[in-house]
């Protein structure tokens, strides 16, 4: 009887070399890109109810999450998780101070 793989569980090759210069610099503009997006939106939206920036804000986190946490072991698309998970507190962060 043969044993057939399981096609469900994707794996990735994960080589010696990690390309630092370009996965760093694909996180740091995934990070400002997200922190720049979300503190205008949250904060024009916070000009007509604050109570519905919130609630907007917080939709917008938890519908990114699963499909950012799915992403975040893949070769490329790793960088942009790390950046995203950096933005988006930053950004709360520059709401709640600004």
């Amino acid at each position: 009887m043969q044993v057939l793989p399981n096609r469900n569980r994707v794996s990735y090759a994960t080589s010696a070399r990690t390309p630092w210069f370009t996965g760093v610099s694909l996180a740091v503009f995934s990070a400002t890109f997200v922190t720049v997006a979300m503190v205008t939106f949250s904060s024009e939206l916070a000009r007509i109810d604050v109570p519905l920036a919130v609630l907007l804000s917080t939709v917008v986190v938890a519908g990114l999450t699963p499909t950012l946490w799915r992403l975040r072991n893949r070769p490329i698309w790793r960088w942009i998780v790390y950046g995203t998970a950096v933005g988006f507190p930053v950004a709360w962060t520059m709401v709640l101070l600004g």
